[in-house]
């Protein structure tokens, strides 16, 4: 039985191999803090939550496939939460009794695999309920396709069938089984057969006719006869230990497929509840084409700035259609660096197929996300701090591929403001040259006032608003660069005094 809860056509393996820039986004994005609120201290939730993140979508069609799903979900949390309590139920039942199925001994193997199978049938009984009582309330392709399949291959038949077998895997009346003399009279061909009486009832044992037998008798104290006895014990239980197995095996693989495709979901859930409790939106984003150049959204905020201070935190506007350079510019601590951040934050969570931290948001695919923020100064640094600034864009450069979107952040600003804008110009043309999408945020007038004077169609400036005063509303508008970054404010807000 397959899940396909996280993709219609396979199950989901989070790889263990990360982004290579997994460290920087983390940091620069603060991921960790949606990743706790996701997981909730719970381990598990928290690594499938970060392998999904990073575990980018690469079409339109599989992220609506998963959105629909995920639609489903915070519809019916109730239900998503109880299947998910039942891989829960078997892992925990799994740690807390020894169960002989890792035995290097067919009996103990056989024994071990019933001991399983018994409790997973008590399990996909529940979740066959679960199914008959849920299903049509259910809108997905994908949860659609999976109580179907639970229906159809968990029917009353099944579990008579499947617990008869079990019933009589136990063996409480002693096995049979043939065997054929080989070479040098040894026993060979051990072959487990059913036993006559089976079916019948104990009035039927008791009167019937019995064929002749002979029996051998093993003393109480006869340790070896006991050893030979329970290998040829072994011996005729060796298939039919092999076949539990496989099967007990086979609904392990099932439950454990179920519990890392439901937590990605469990662990939305979380999210979406925590930002409910603070007032903030979700929306489902319109994803496009990676080829295309697609961005527009209202309300857009940053969810980690949210969580971090526990209330609702100002959105933006934007329509950027058509654009592939995006230069942001500003007053000291009017926003960029958060808006910034909240792009960052959107785009991973549209391309995992979740809902994004806005009233609307539409935007185009990219093939790799990066950033390049500033760094603080590190005693471990064996070269001056622009080098370094340097040697991480050229790891980036390394690692780029057109469609892919890279977020600048004060970058090249370690040095004076025209080799900086210099540099900053080159790589920036480059980049929107192989087709990579860029956003900056920069301090360095030069730069920002080169590209705009070049009345470029695919360019577009933001700048954080600043009001009478040197009041902020952390709200970008679009409008030119200044030649200003009102380091005044800070000043007078720190040491007070009149503007």
């Amino acid at each position: 039985m397959n899940v396909f809860l996280m993709h219609p056509d396979r199950n989901f393996a989070p790889t263990p191999k990360l982004p290579f820039n997994e460290k920087a986004l983390t940091e620069d994005l603060e991921l960790n803090v949606l990743f706790d609120v996701m997981a909730q201290g719970d381990e598990f939730l928290f690594d499938v939550a970060k392998k999904a993140i990073f575990s980018s979508l690469d079409s339109p069609e599989a992220i609506r496939y998963r959105q629909a799903i995920l639609k489903d979900s915070l519809q019916h949390p109730e239900v998503v939460r109880e299947i998910y309590s039942l891989p829960i139920e078997a892992t925990d039942r799994k740690h807390r009794h020894w169960m002989g199925i890792f035995s290097r001994y067919p009996s103990g193997v056989l024994s071990g695999a019933v001991e399983m199978l018994e409790m997973f049938v008590v399990l996909l009984r529940k979740l066959k309920r679960i199914a008959d009582e849920h299903a049509v309330e259910f809108e997905s392709e994908g949860f659609r396709r999976f109580f179907a399949m639970i229906q159809q291959e968990l029917t009353e038949e099944y579990f008579t069938v499947v617990e008869e077998h079990l019933k009589r895997l136990r063996f409480k009346r002693g096995i049979l089984i043939s065997a054929e003399l080989g070479s040098g009279n040894e026993g060979t061909n051990y072959v487990l057969r059913k036993t006559n009486h089976d079916d019948q009832n104990w009035v039927k044992r008791v009167f019937s006719r019995k064929s002749p037998t002979y029996s051998y008798t093993i003393a109480p104290r006869d340790d070896a006869g006991a050893r030979a006895l329970g290998e040829l014990r072994n011996k005729g239980l060796n298939l039919v230990a092999d076949a539990a197995g496989q099967s007990a095996d086979h609904i392990d693989g099932f439950f454990n497929a179920l519990r890392t495709e439901l937590a990605f979901y469990v662990g939305c859930l979380n999210l979406a509840e925590r930002l409910a409790q603070l007032g903030e939106p979700i929306a489902f984003p319109d994803p496009a084409p990676a080829s295309e150049r697609q961005l527009s959204f209202r309300g857009l905020y940053d969810p980690a700035l949210a969580l971090t201070m526990k209330k609702k935190v100002v959105g933006n506007d934007v329509t950027a259609d058509g654009k592939d350079l995006v230069i942001i510019t500003g007053a000291n601590q009017g926003g960029k660096s958060v808006f910034l951040r909240s792009i960052g934050i959107a785009q991973l969570m549209m391309q995992c197929g979740m809902f994004v931290p806005a009233e609307a948001f539409r935007a185009n695919l990219g093939t790799g996300l990066f950033t390049h923020y500033k760094r603080e100064e590190d005693s471990t640094m064996t070269s001056g701090k622009f080098d370094e600034e340097l040697g991480r864009m050229s790891q980036i450069v390394d690692h780029l591929t057109p469609n892919s979107i890279v977020l600048f952040n004060e970058s090249f600003a370690a040095t004076n403001e025209r080799e900086g804008s210099e540099i900053a110009r080159q790589i920036v043309s480059a980049l929107l040259e192989k087709k990579v999408k860029v956003f900056f945020v920069t301090h360095l007038y030069e730069l920002a006032r080169g590209f705009h004077d070049k009345d470029m169609p695919n360019a577009l400036f933001l700048r954080a608003d600043r009001k009478e005063k040197g009041r902020r509303t952390y709200k970008l508008i679009e409008a030119p660069p200044l030649q200003t970054s009102f380091g005044a404010d800070a000043y007078h807000k720190i040491f007070g005094g009149q503007q």
